[in-house]
């Protein structure tokens, strides 16, 4: 038997197999070499608070200059509201049902052997990958498997005047003292040692300081990136760089002129403080990761001032990263790299700011799933803005496409091209988020369509089994954002929305057949 090679395409092989056509889908690592670079820019709790998505509070020129030659997906959803969780699904490929990951004591390979990451497929594919900051949270040890170039640590890090801030996180002089004397002890233990610091009264949820951008982790991880990014020039075959910011997750650190560039006299309360009417009152919590902060009473209902205190923190802290990201960006176009680099800007979740009386994340609710994804390839020709509901699990199999990769079977996610080459196409019609109430035993899942929010809790087993039964159901929301954009009211039970919830639940059991 004869095979004639006629034609390479991507990954296909097309061979001539005495006069017929056969395709085989081949896995041709080296045809890659001449693929699009990824730029991936993964950020901590950030929420749509920024200028693209229509904020009048905080000015993010460089993301919006990245939005504007992208495109902006304004109904983007995570898998779930919590680091862990929302980062094994997003970069995995796989909804928090099957990584088995709902809380931050699991983590993904351990619970589900057969996922693997985009970085590690990348890899596989021809691709150097390089990481440095928060990425792979709900991964063991930063997950080596991901990297060809390996995974660069906070403490090493270039710091300014070689200073490592204090439980990677704080630079304040009396913090430092603090944090001396917990080194001195050799207290081992994430807990133990936000403990001990917090009993000293050195561990506040805010920090104002004059320090330049590199003496914090993001800062110093974008001198980083920018020497990275030189070597990436240099070399050979294309790159998947991948940045995880950590601001702006508490505490709110940041260089002072960052906090400087808000009148926080300005700065709005939430208007409703309030878990919406008639919603069970499992759906809220104590929001429990702020009460963690020495300067935090455990039993304080937050007064306005220390409502816009901490919210001016958050919008310093969106300053900080955007002043970083337009750095890196810069230095993009300076290597000449951003001809042929995508550049994808993914919040892993949102953050309560006082609405619905709850601050963090850690619900189902808009405030808590609703984050920011921004997508730029400089050879796509379409810009703007799409409103079709997509979601986390749709990065990968989208990023595949791009750089003309087969798209990995066990992915759960849709490829977004088709949005990328249309704003007004549709993937889906809606997005998954969910969020476990552990002391009740139940899981929530919340339906985001264009204009509705349906939560249907149900207990706990049907995450674990994938066995969906509507007898179950604990409770039910409803939430339309057209009349009530600020979730005052369950509508669940009203019968002029008795049509939405039935429509919406018979979509809920097609997603679990």
């Amino acid at each position: 038997m004869k095979y004639k090679t006629v034609q390479t395409v991507g990954w296909l092989v097309r061979l001539r197999v005495l006069g017929a056509l056969v395709v085989y889908p081949i896995v041709l690592w080296s045809a890659q070499a001449a693929g699009p670079n990824i730029l991936f820019f993964s950020m901590d709790d950030l929420k749509p608070e920024l200028g693209c998505y229509g904020s009048e509070h905080v000015k993010t020129p460089n993301i919006d200059r990245l939005a504007k030659n992208g495109m902006l997906f304004e109904r983007h959803y995570i898998q779930q509201a919590v680091c862990g969780p929302s980062r094994a699904s997003m970069f995995s490929g796989l909804r928090p049902d099957t990584t088995r990951v709902w809380d931050l004591q699991h983590t993904c390979r351990e619970e589900c052997p057969k996922a693997f990451t985009m970085q590690e497929y990348f890899k596989k594919a021809g691709y150097a990958t390089a990481g440095a900051g928060k990425i792979m949270h709900g991964f063991k040890n930063d997950d080596p498997p991901s990297w060809s170039i390996p995974y660069v640590h906070s403490e090493a890090l270039p710091y300014a005047d070689g200073r490592l801030p204090a439980l990677d996180k704080y630079q304040g002089e009396q913090i430092h003292a603090a944090f001396q004397a917990l080194e001195e002890k050799k207290i081992k233990g994430y807990k133990q040692r936000n403990q001990f610091m917090a009993g000293l009264g050195a561990m506040p949820a805010t920090e104002c300081i004059d320090r330049p951008d590199d003496a914090y982790p993001d800062g110093a991880m974008t001198e980083w990136a920018l020497g990275m990014l030189d070597r990436l020039a240099r070399a050979d075959g294309p790159f998947y760089l991948t940045l995880g910011y950590r601001k702006p997750h508490l505490p709110f650190v940041a260089p002072k002129k960052y906090w400087d560039l808000f009148d926080r006299a300005a700065i709005d309360v939430a208007e409703f403080q309030k878990l919406p009417k008639g919603a069970p009152e499992y759906a809220g919590h104590s929001w429990g990761e702020l009460k963690n902060y020495s300067d935090v009473d455990k039993d304080e209902n937050l007064s306005k001032a220390r409502q816009r205190e901490l919210i001016h923190g958050y919008y310093a802290c969106v300053a900080y990263v955007d002043a970083q990201i337009g750095k890196v960006l810069a230095k993009l176009k300076e290597t000449g790299l951003d001809g042929n680099t995508v550049v994808v800007l993914w919040g892993d979740h949102g953050w309560h700011l006082g609405d619905h009386g709850i601050w963090c994340k850690h619900s189902n609710y808009e405030q808590a799933t609703h984050s920011p994804l921004i997508i730029s390839a400089p050879w796509l020709s379409q810009t703007g803005r799409a409103a079709s509901p997509v979601e986390s699990v749709d990065i990968f199999p989208t990023l595949c496409e791009l750089a003309g990769l087969p798209v990995p079977e066990q992915l759960e996610g849709t490829s977004l091209v088709p949005i990328l080459k249309n704003p007004k196409a549709r993937v889906k019609d809606f997005a998954m988020s969910q969020y476990p109430r552990s002391h009740k035993k139940n899981m929530g899942y919340a339906m985001r369509t264009e204009r509705y929010r349906m939560v249907t809790w149900v207990p706990e087993d049907v995450a674990q089994t994938g066995t969906f039964n509507p007898s179950q159901i604990d409770a039910i929301e409803l939430y339309d954002y057209q009349t009530d954009p600020l979730e005052t009211v369950n509508l669940a039970n009203h019968p002029e929305y008795k049509a939405v919830v039935l429509e919406l639940s018979k979509k809920l059991e097609g997603f679990f057949e």
